[in-house]
Formats: C-alpha cells, sequence, structure tokens
C-alpha cells in the first residue's frame, strides 16, 4: 500500500514550510530568542499546515538541543514526533469536533497539571478548536491563563470567529494563508521531479487549480492523478477533473465576439452531449471572462499578470480580449455570474444554459449603462472594421492625380432636339 503525497510530504521543520514565512518567521524568532507564548492560536483555510506547524513547533520545544527552531532530528522526541513517527506522550493531540464539552475540557485540565514523562514541556494540541463549546472553552479558561510552567497550548481552527474572546486574547494569533500558484506550482514540478512523474503541459496549472491554494489537497490531486500511470496528460488530467477544455471556451468566446449563434448554441449542445455538467461550464466560462477582464485592463502587461498562462493560450486571449471589450466583457462577466446563482438547485440546467448564451448573444436586450456601454463597443468595433481605407497621397502616381493648374474639362452640353417640320 502506498502512502499518500500529502502524508510523505508532510514537513518535519519550519524551513520545509510551503508559502508561509510570514508564520514560520516569528515562531523561530521567538524560538532562538526564548520568548516563546504559553498558548498560540493558529487560524487558516484547510489544508494550509496549521496542525503541522503546531507538531514543528512542538519538535522544536522539546528536542534535546532546544528549545532551538531548527530540531537535531535525532534525539528519542524529534524521532517520535518526525513524519510517520509513533508519537509522543507528552505531545497530545485532541480533536476537538468530538472533545469539545466541559467533560472533556476538565479531563485536559486534570491531565495538564502532571509533569511531563519526559521531554521538557507537556504540548496540547486542540485542532478544529472552534468546535469546543463555551462552556468547554470557559472550563479551560484559568489553566490557558495562567497554565503550569511546563504545559504549552496550541489552538487550530479554520473559524476563529468561533473561538471565545476570552481565549483568543490569551494567545498569540497566526493566521494561515492560502499557497499562491507561482509558489505552488514550482513546488509541485520540484515534486514531480522527485517522484520520476511526467506531466504534460498545462497539467501542474489544473492540479493547483483544482486544490484551491491547500497545499494538502493539491498534493491529494495529484495523487489521484497518479493512480492512472506515472504520466499524466493534459486530455486525462482534464477529464478526470471534470473542467472545460480550454479549446471549448474558445468556441464559446469567439462566437459571443462576433455575434454567431449557431456557433455558441452548437458549444451548448458539446457540452450537454459529451457528458459535461452545465454548471460547471457556467463556472470556467465565469473564470475566462475574469481572465481576458485582467489581460484588457493590464493592457501591456497581460503576460507579467497572467504568468501561469502557456504562451500560445495567453496569445489567443489578448485577441479575444482585444474583440470583445472591456465593456462587453463586464457585462458577460456579470450575467454569467447570475446564471451561475440561478443554475444553484434549478430542475434544467440546460435550458438556464442556453437563455444565459441567448443574452449573451443579445447586448440589446439590456437597458442598462453595461448593456448600453456593450452595444457601442460592437458599434466602434464595427464602424473600425467597416471604415474604407484613404489612399495615402504620397503613393498616388503623378499621371492620375488632377493637376491643380488645368481644370477640369466641363461637361458638354446635351444636343437640341430636332424639330418637326
Amino acid at each position: 500500500m502506498s502512502t499518500a503525497l500529502y502524508r510523505r510530504y508532510r514537513p518535519d521543520t519550519f524551513e520545509e514550510m510551503v508559502g508561509q514565512e510570514h508564520v514560520t518567521g516569528p515562531l523561530q524568532q521567538a524560538l532562538r530568542s526564548g520568548r516563546v507564548n504559553h498558548a498560540y492560536l493558529f487560524s487558516g483555510p484547510r489544508g494550509c499546515g496549521k496542525t503541522t506547524s503546531a507538531r514543528v513547533l512542538a519538535r522544536c520545544l522539546n528536542c534535546a538541543q532546544g528549545p532551538t527552531p531548527t530540531p537535531c532530528g535525532t534525539c528519542p522526541s524529534c524521532v517520535e514526533l518526525a513524519r510517520g513517527g509513533p508519537g509522543s506522550l507528552d505531545v497530545v493531540e485532541i480533536d476537538a469536533a468530538s472533545h469539545g464539552g466541559v467533560d472533556d475540557a476538565r479531563d485536559l485540565r486534570e491531565r495538564a497539571t502532571f509533569a511531563p514523562a519526559r521531554d521538557r514541556f507537556k504540548v496540547f494540541i486542540l485542532d478544529e478548536a472552534h468546535m469546543v463549546t463555551s462552556q468547554g472553552f470557559n472550563a479551560l479558561l484559568k489553566i490557558v491563563e495562567e497554565p503550569p510552567e511546563h504545559v504549552k497550548f496550541i489552538f487550530a481552527t479554520t473559524e476563529p470567529d468561533k473561538v471565545i474572546g476570552t481565549i483568543r486574547s490569551r494567545t498569540h494569533h497566526y493566521p494561515f494563508r492560502l499557497v499562491p500558484p507561482d509558489v505552488m506550482t514550482p513546488y509541485l514540478a520540484k515534486l514531480c521531479e522527485q517522484e520520476g512523474i511526467q506531466v504534460g503541459p498545462g497539467v501542474l496549472p489544473l492540479v493547483v487549480r483544482a486544490g484551491g491554494g491547500s497545499f494538502r489537497d493539491s498534493l491529494s490531486v495529484l495523487d489521484q492523478l497518479l493512480a492512472g500511470g506515472q504520466t499524466i496528460e493534459y486530455e486525462g488530467a482534464l477529464a478526470l477533473l471534470g473542467y472545460t477544455s480550454s479549446a471549448l471556451l474558445d468556441d464559446v468566446v469567439g462566437a459571443i465576439a462576433a455575434g454567431d449563434g449557431a456557433s455558441a448554441f452548437r458549444v451548448v449542445d458539446q457540452v450537454v452531449t459529451t457528458g459535461h455538467e452545465p454548471r460547471r461550464f457556467v463556472e470556467d466560462l465565469l473564470e475566462r471572462l475574469r481572465d481576458l477582464i485582467v489581460i484588457a485592463a493590464a493592457g501591456d502587461a497581460a503576460a507579467a499578470t497572467m504568468r501561469e498562462l502557456p504562451p500560445d493560450q495567453l496569445e489567443r486571449m489578448v485577441t479575444q480580449a482585444r474583440n470583445m471589450g472591456l465593456a462587453e466583457l463586464s457585462r458577460a462577466a456579470d450575467l454569467v455570474n447570475d446564471a451561475l446563482r440561478e443554475m444553484a438547485g434549478a430542475t434544467s440546467p440546460r435550458l438556464q444554459l442556453e437563455l444565459l448564451v441567448a443574452r449573451l448573444l443579445l447586448p440589446a436586450a439590456d437597458d442598462d449603462e453595461l448593456g448600453l456601454a456593450a452595444r457601442l463597443d460592437r458599434l466602434e468595433r464595427g464602424i473600425g472594421s467597416a471604415a474604407p481605407s484613404r489612399p495615402d497621397p504620397r503613393t498616388v502616381s503623378p499621371a492620375s492625380a488632377p493637376s491643380p493648374a488645368e481644370p477640369a474639362a466641363a461637361p458638354e452640353p446635351p444636343a437640341p432636339a430636332p424639330v418637326d417640320a
């Protein structure tokens, strides 16, 4: 049985943490200076390293060479708390989702009074801390406020607002963030190289998009794609993750820009007949429109703004943004966003999708400012493309040009009509 990638690559030190330097830096400095607090609150989205950082902090505190910002990795405490280790008796992880009542808080308070079995500190890590009831938090308040010298508390939660204020005020709060794509993509590329995984062009941006900035979720998606073999192609990843292909989005955007209803509804029919979910197609279309708006607004800096796009795809999208115009793109994004809300729980998603495409093709149907701006954009583009080109006076031959000294000859008068005798 293979171990999941997110477990095999779980960080053992703060240096191995990805995209959380704003948290790991102050924690390491606190360990160097000996100013470690008695209680911490780690908050942020799922899969960003809150519980892992709590384990690493416990490892740094109980290292035989510590407290140190870099654990030695060889002492009994470091070995037990390392990746895949059995765990330590002096580091207690509690799932607050199932142990958040008053009785659990009283039990934790009694256990905290005992000295560590072997290590320097007894560390309590409360995962999903927002699930602790108000009564449970109140039962913990006194010991969190004035714990014994050997006790450290680390609360990890995705919803820090649900942790009562009296507890939050007694902790050092560190908010974790989603990992940006320009950090996650190089990391995944390096991991694939270490694992001997062959990935096709465009696969890693799909993985990063599906992971949503979560380190754990991105590795889980990559693990799922690896189930089909050590080589991951773009089309296979696209089909497995359920995203809409770039070619299909190019077709529908081009049809809307050209006002080609036949091509647009042909794309809708293809979406339905190939088994794509209409709501997912609308989500992908909204993301494409968002990218086109950014490109249209960025102008010459579009390449620096959209670094994750391949050059050929970026070139096509620059053309699409130029063909539609910023006003029509903004109107289209608003319509798609409204349709996305209406499709939640709709009994006929295909009908909703067809109505959306019809409204996108008819800017005259909207009487608001966005509809007027879209119509003006279309008129300006039509006039610009239909305007006759004026001849360059430098290229006109002297023989064909009228001479200013010789006025044009006057037309001959008509012949008189014959008179009957």
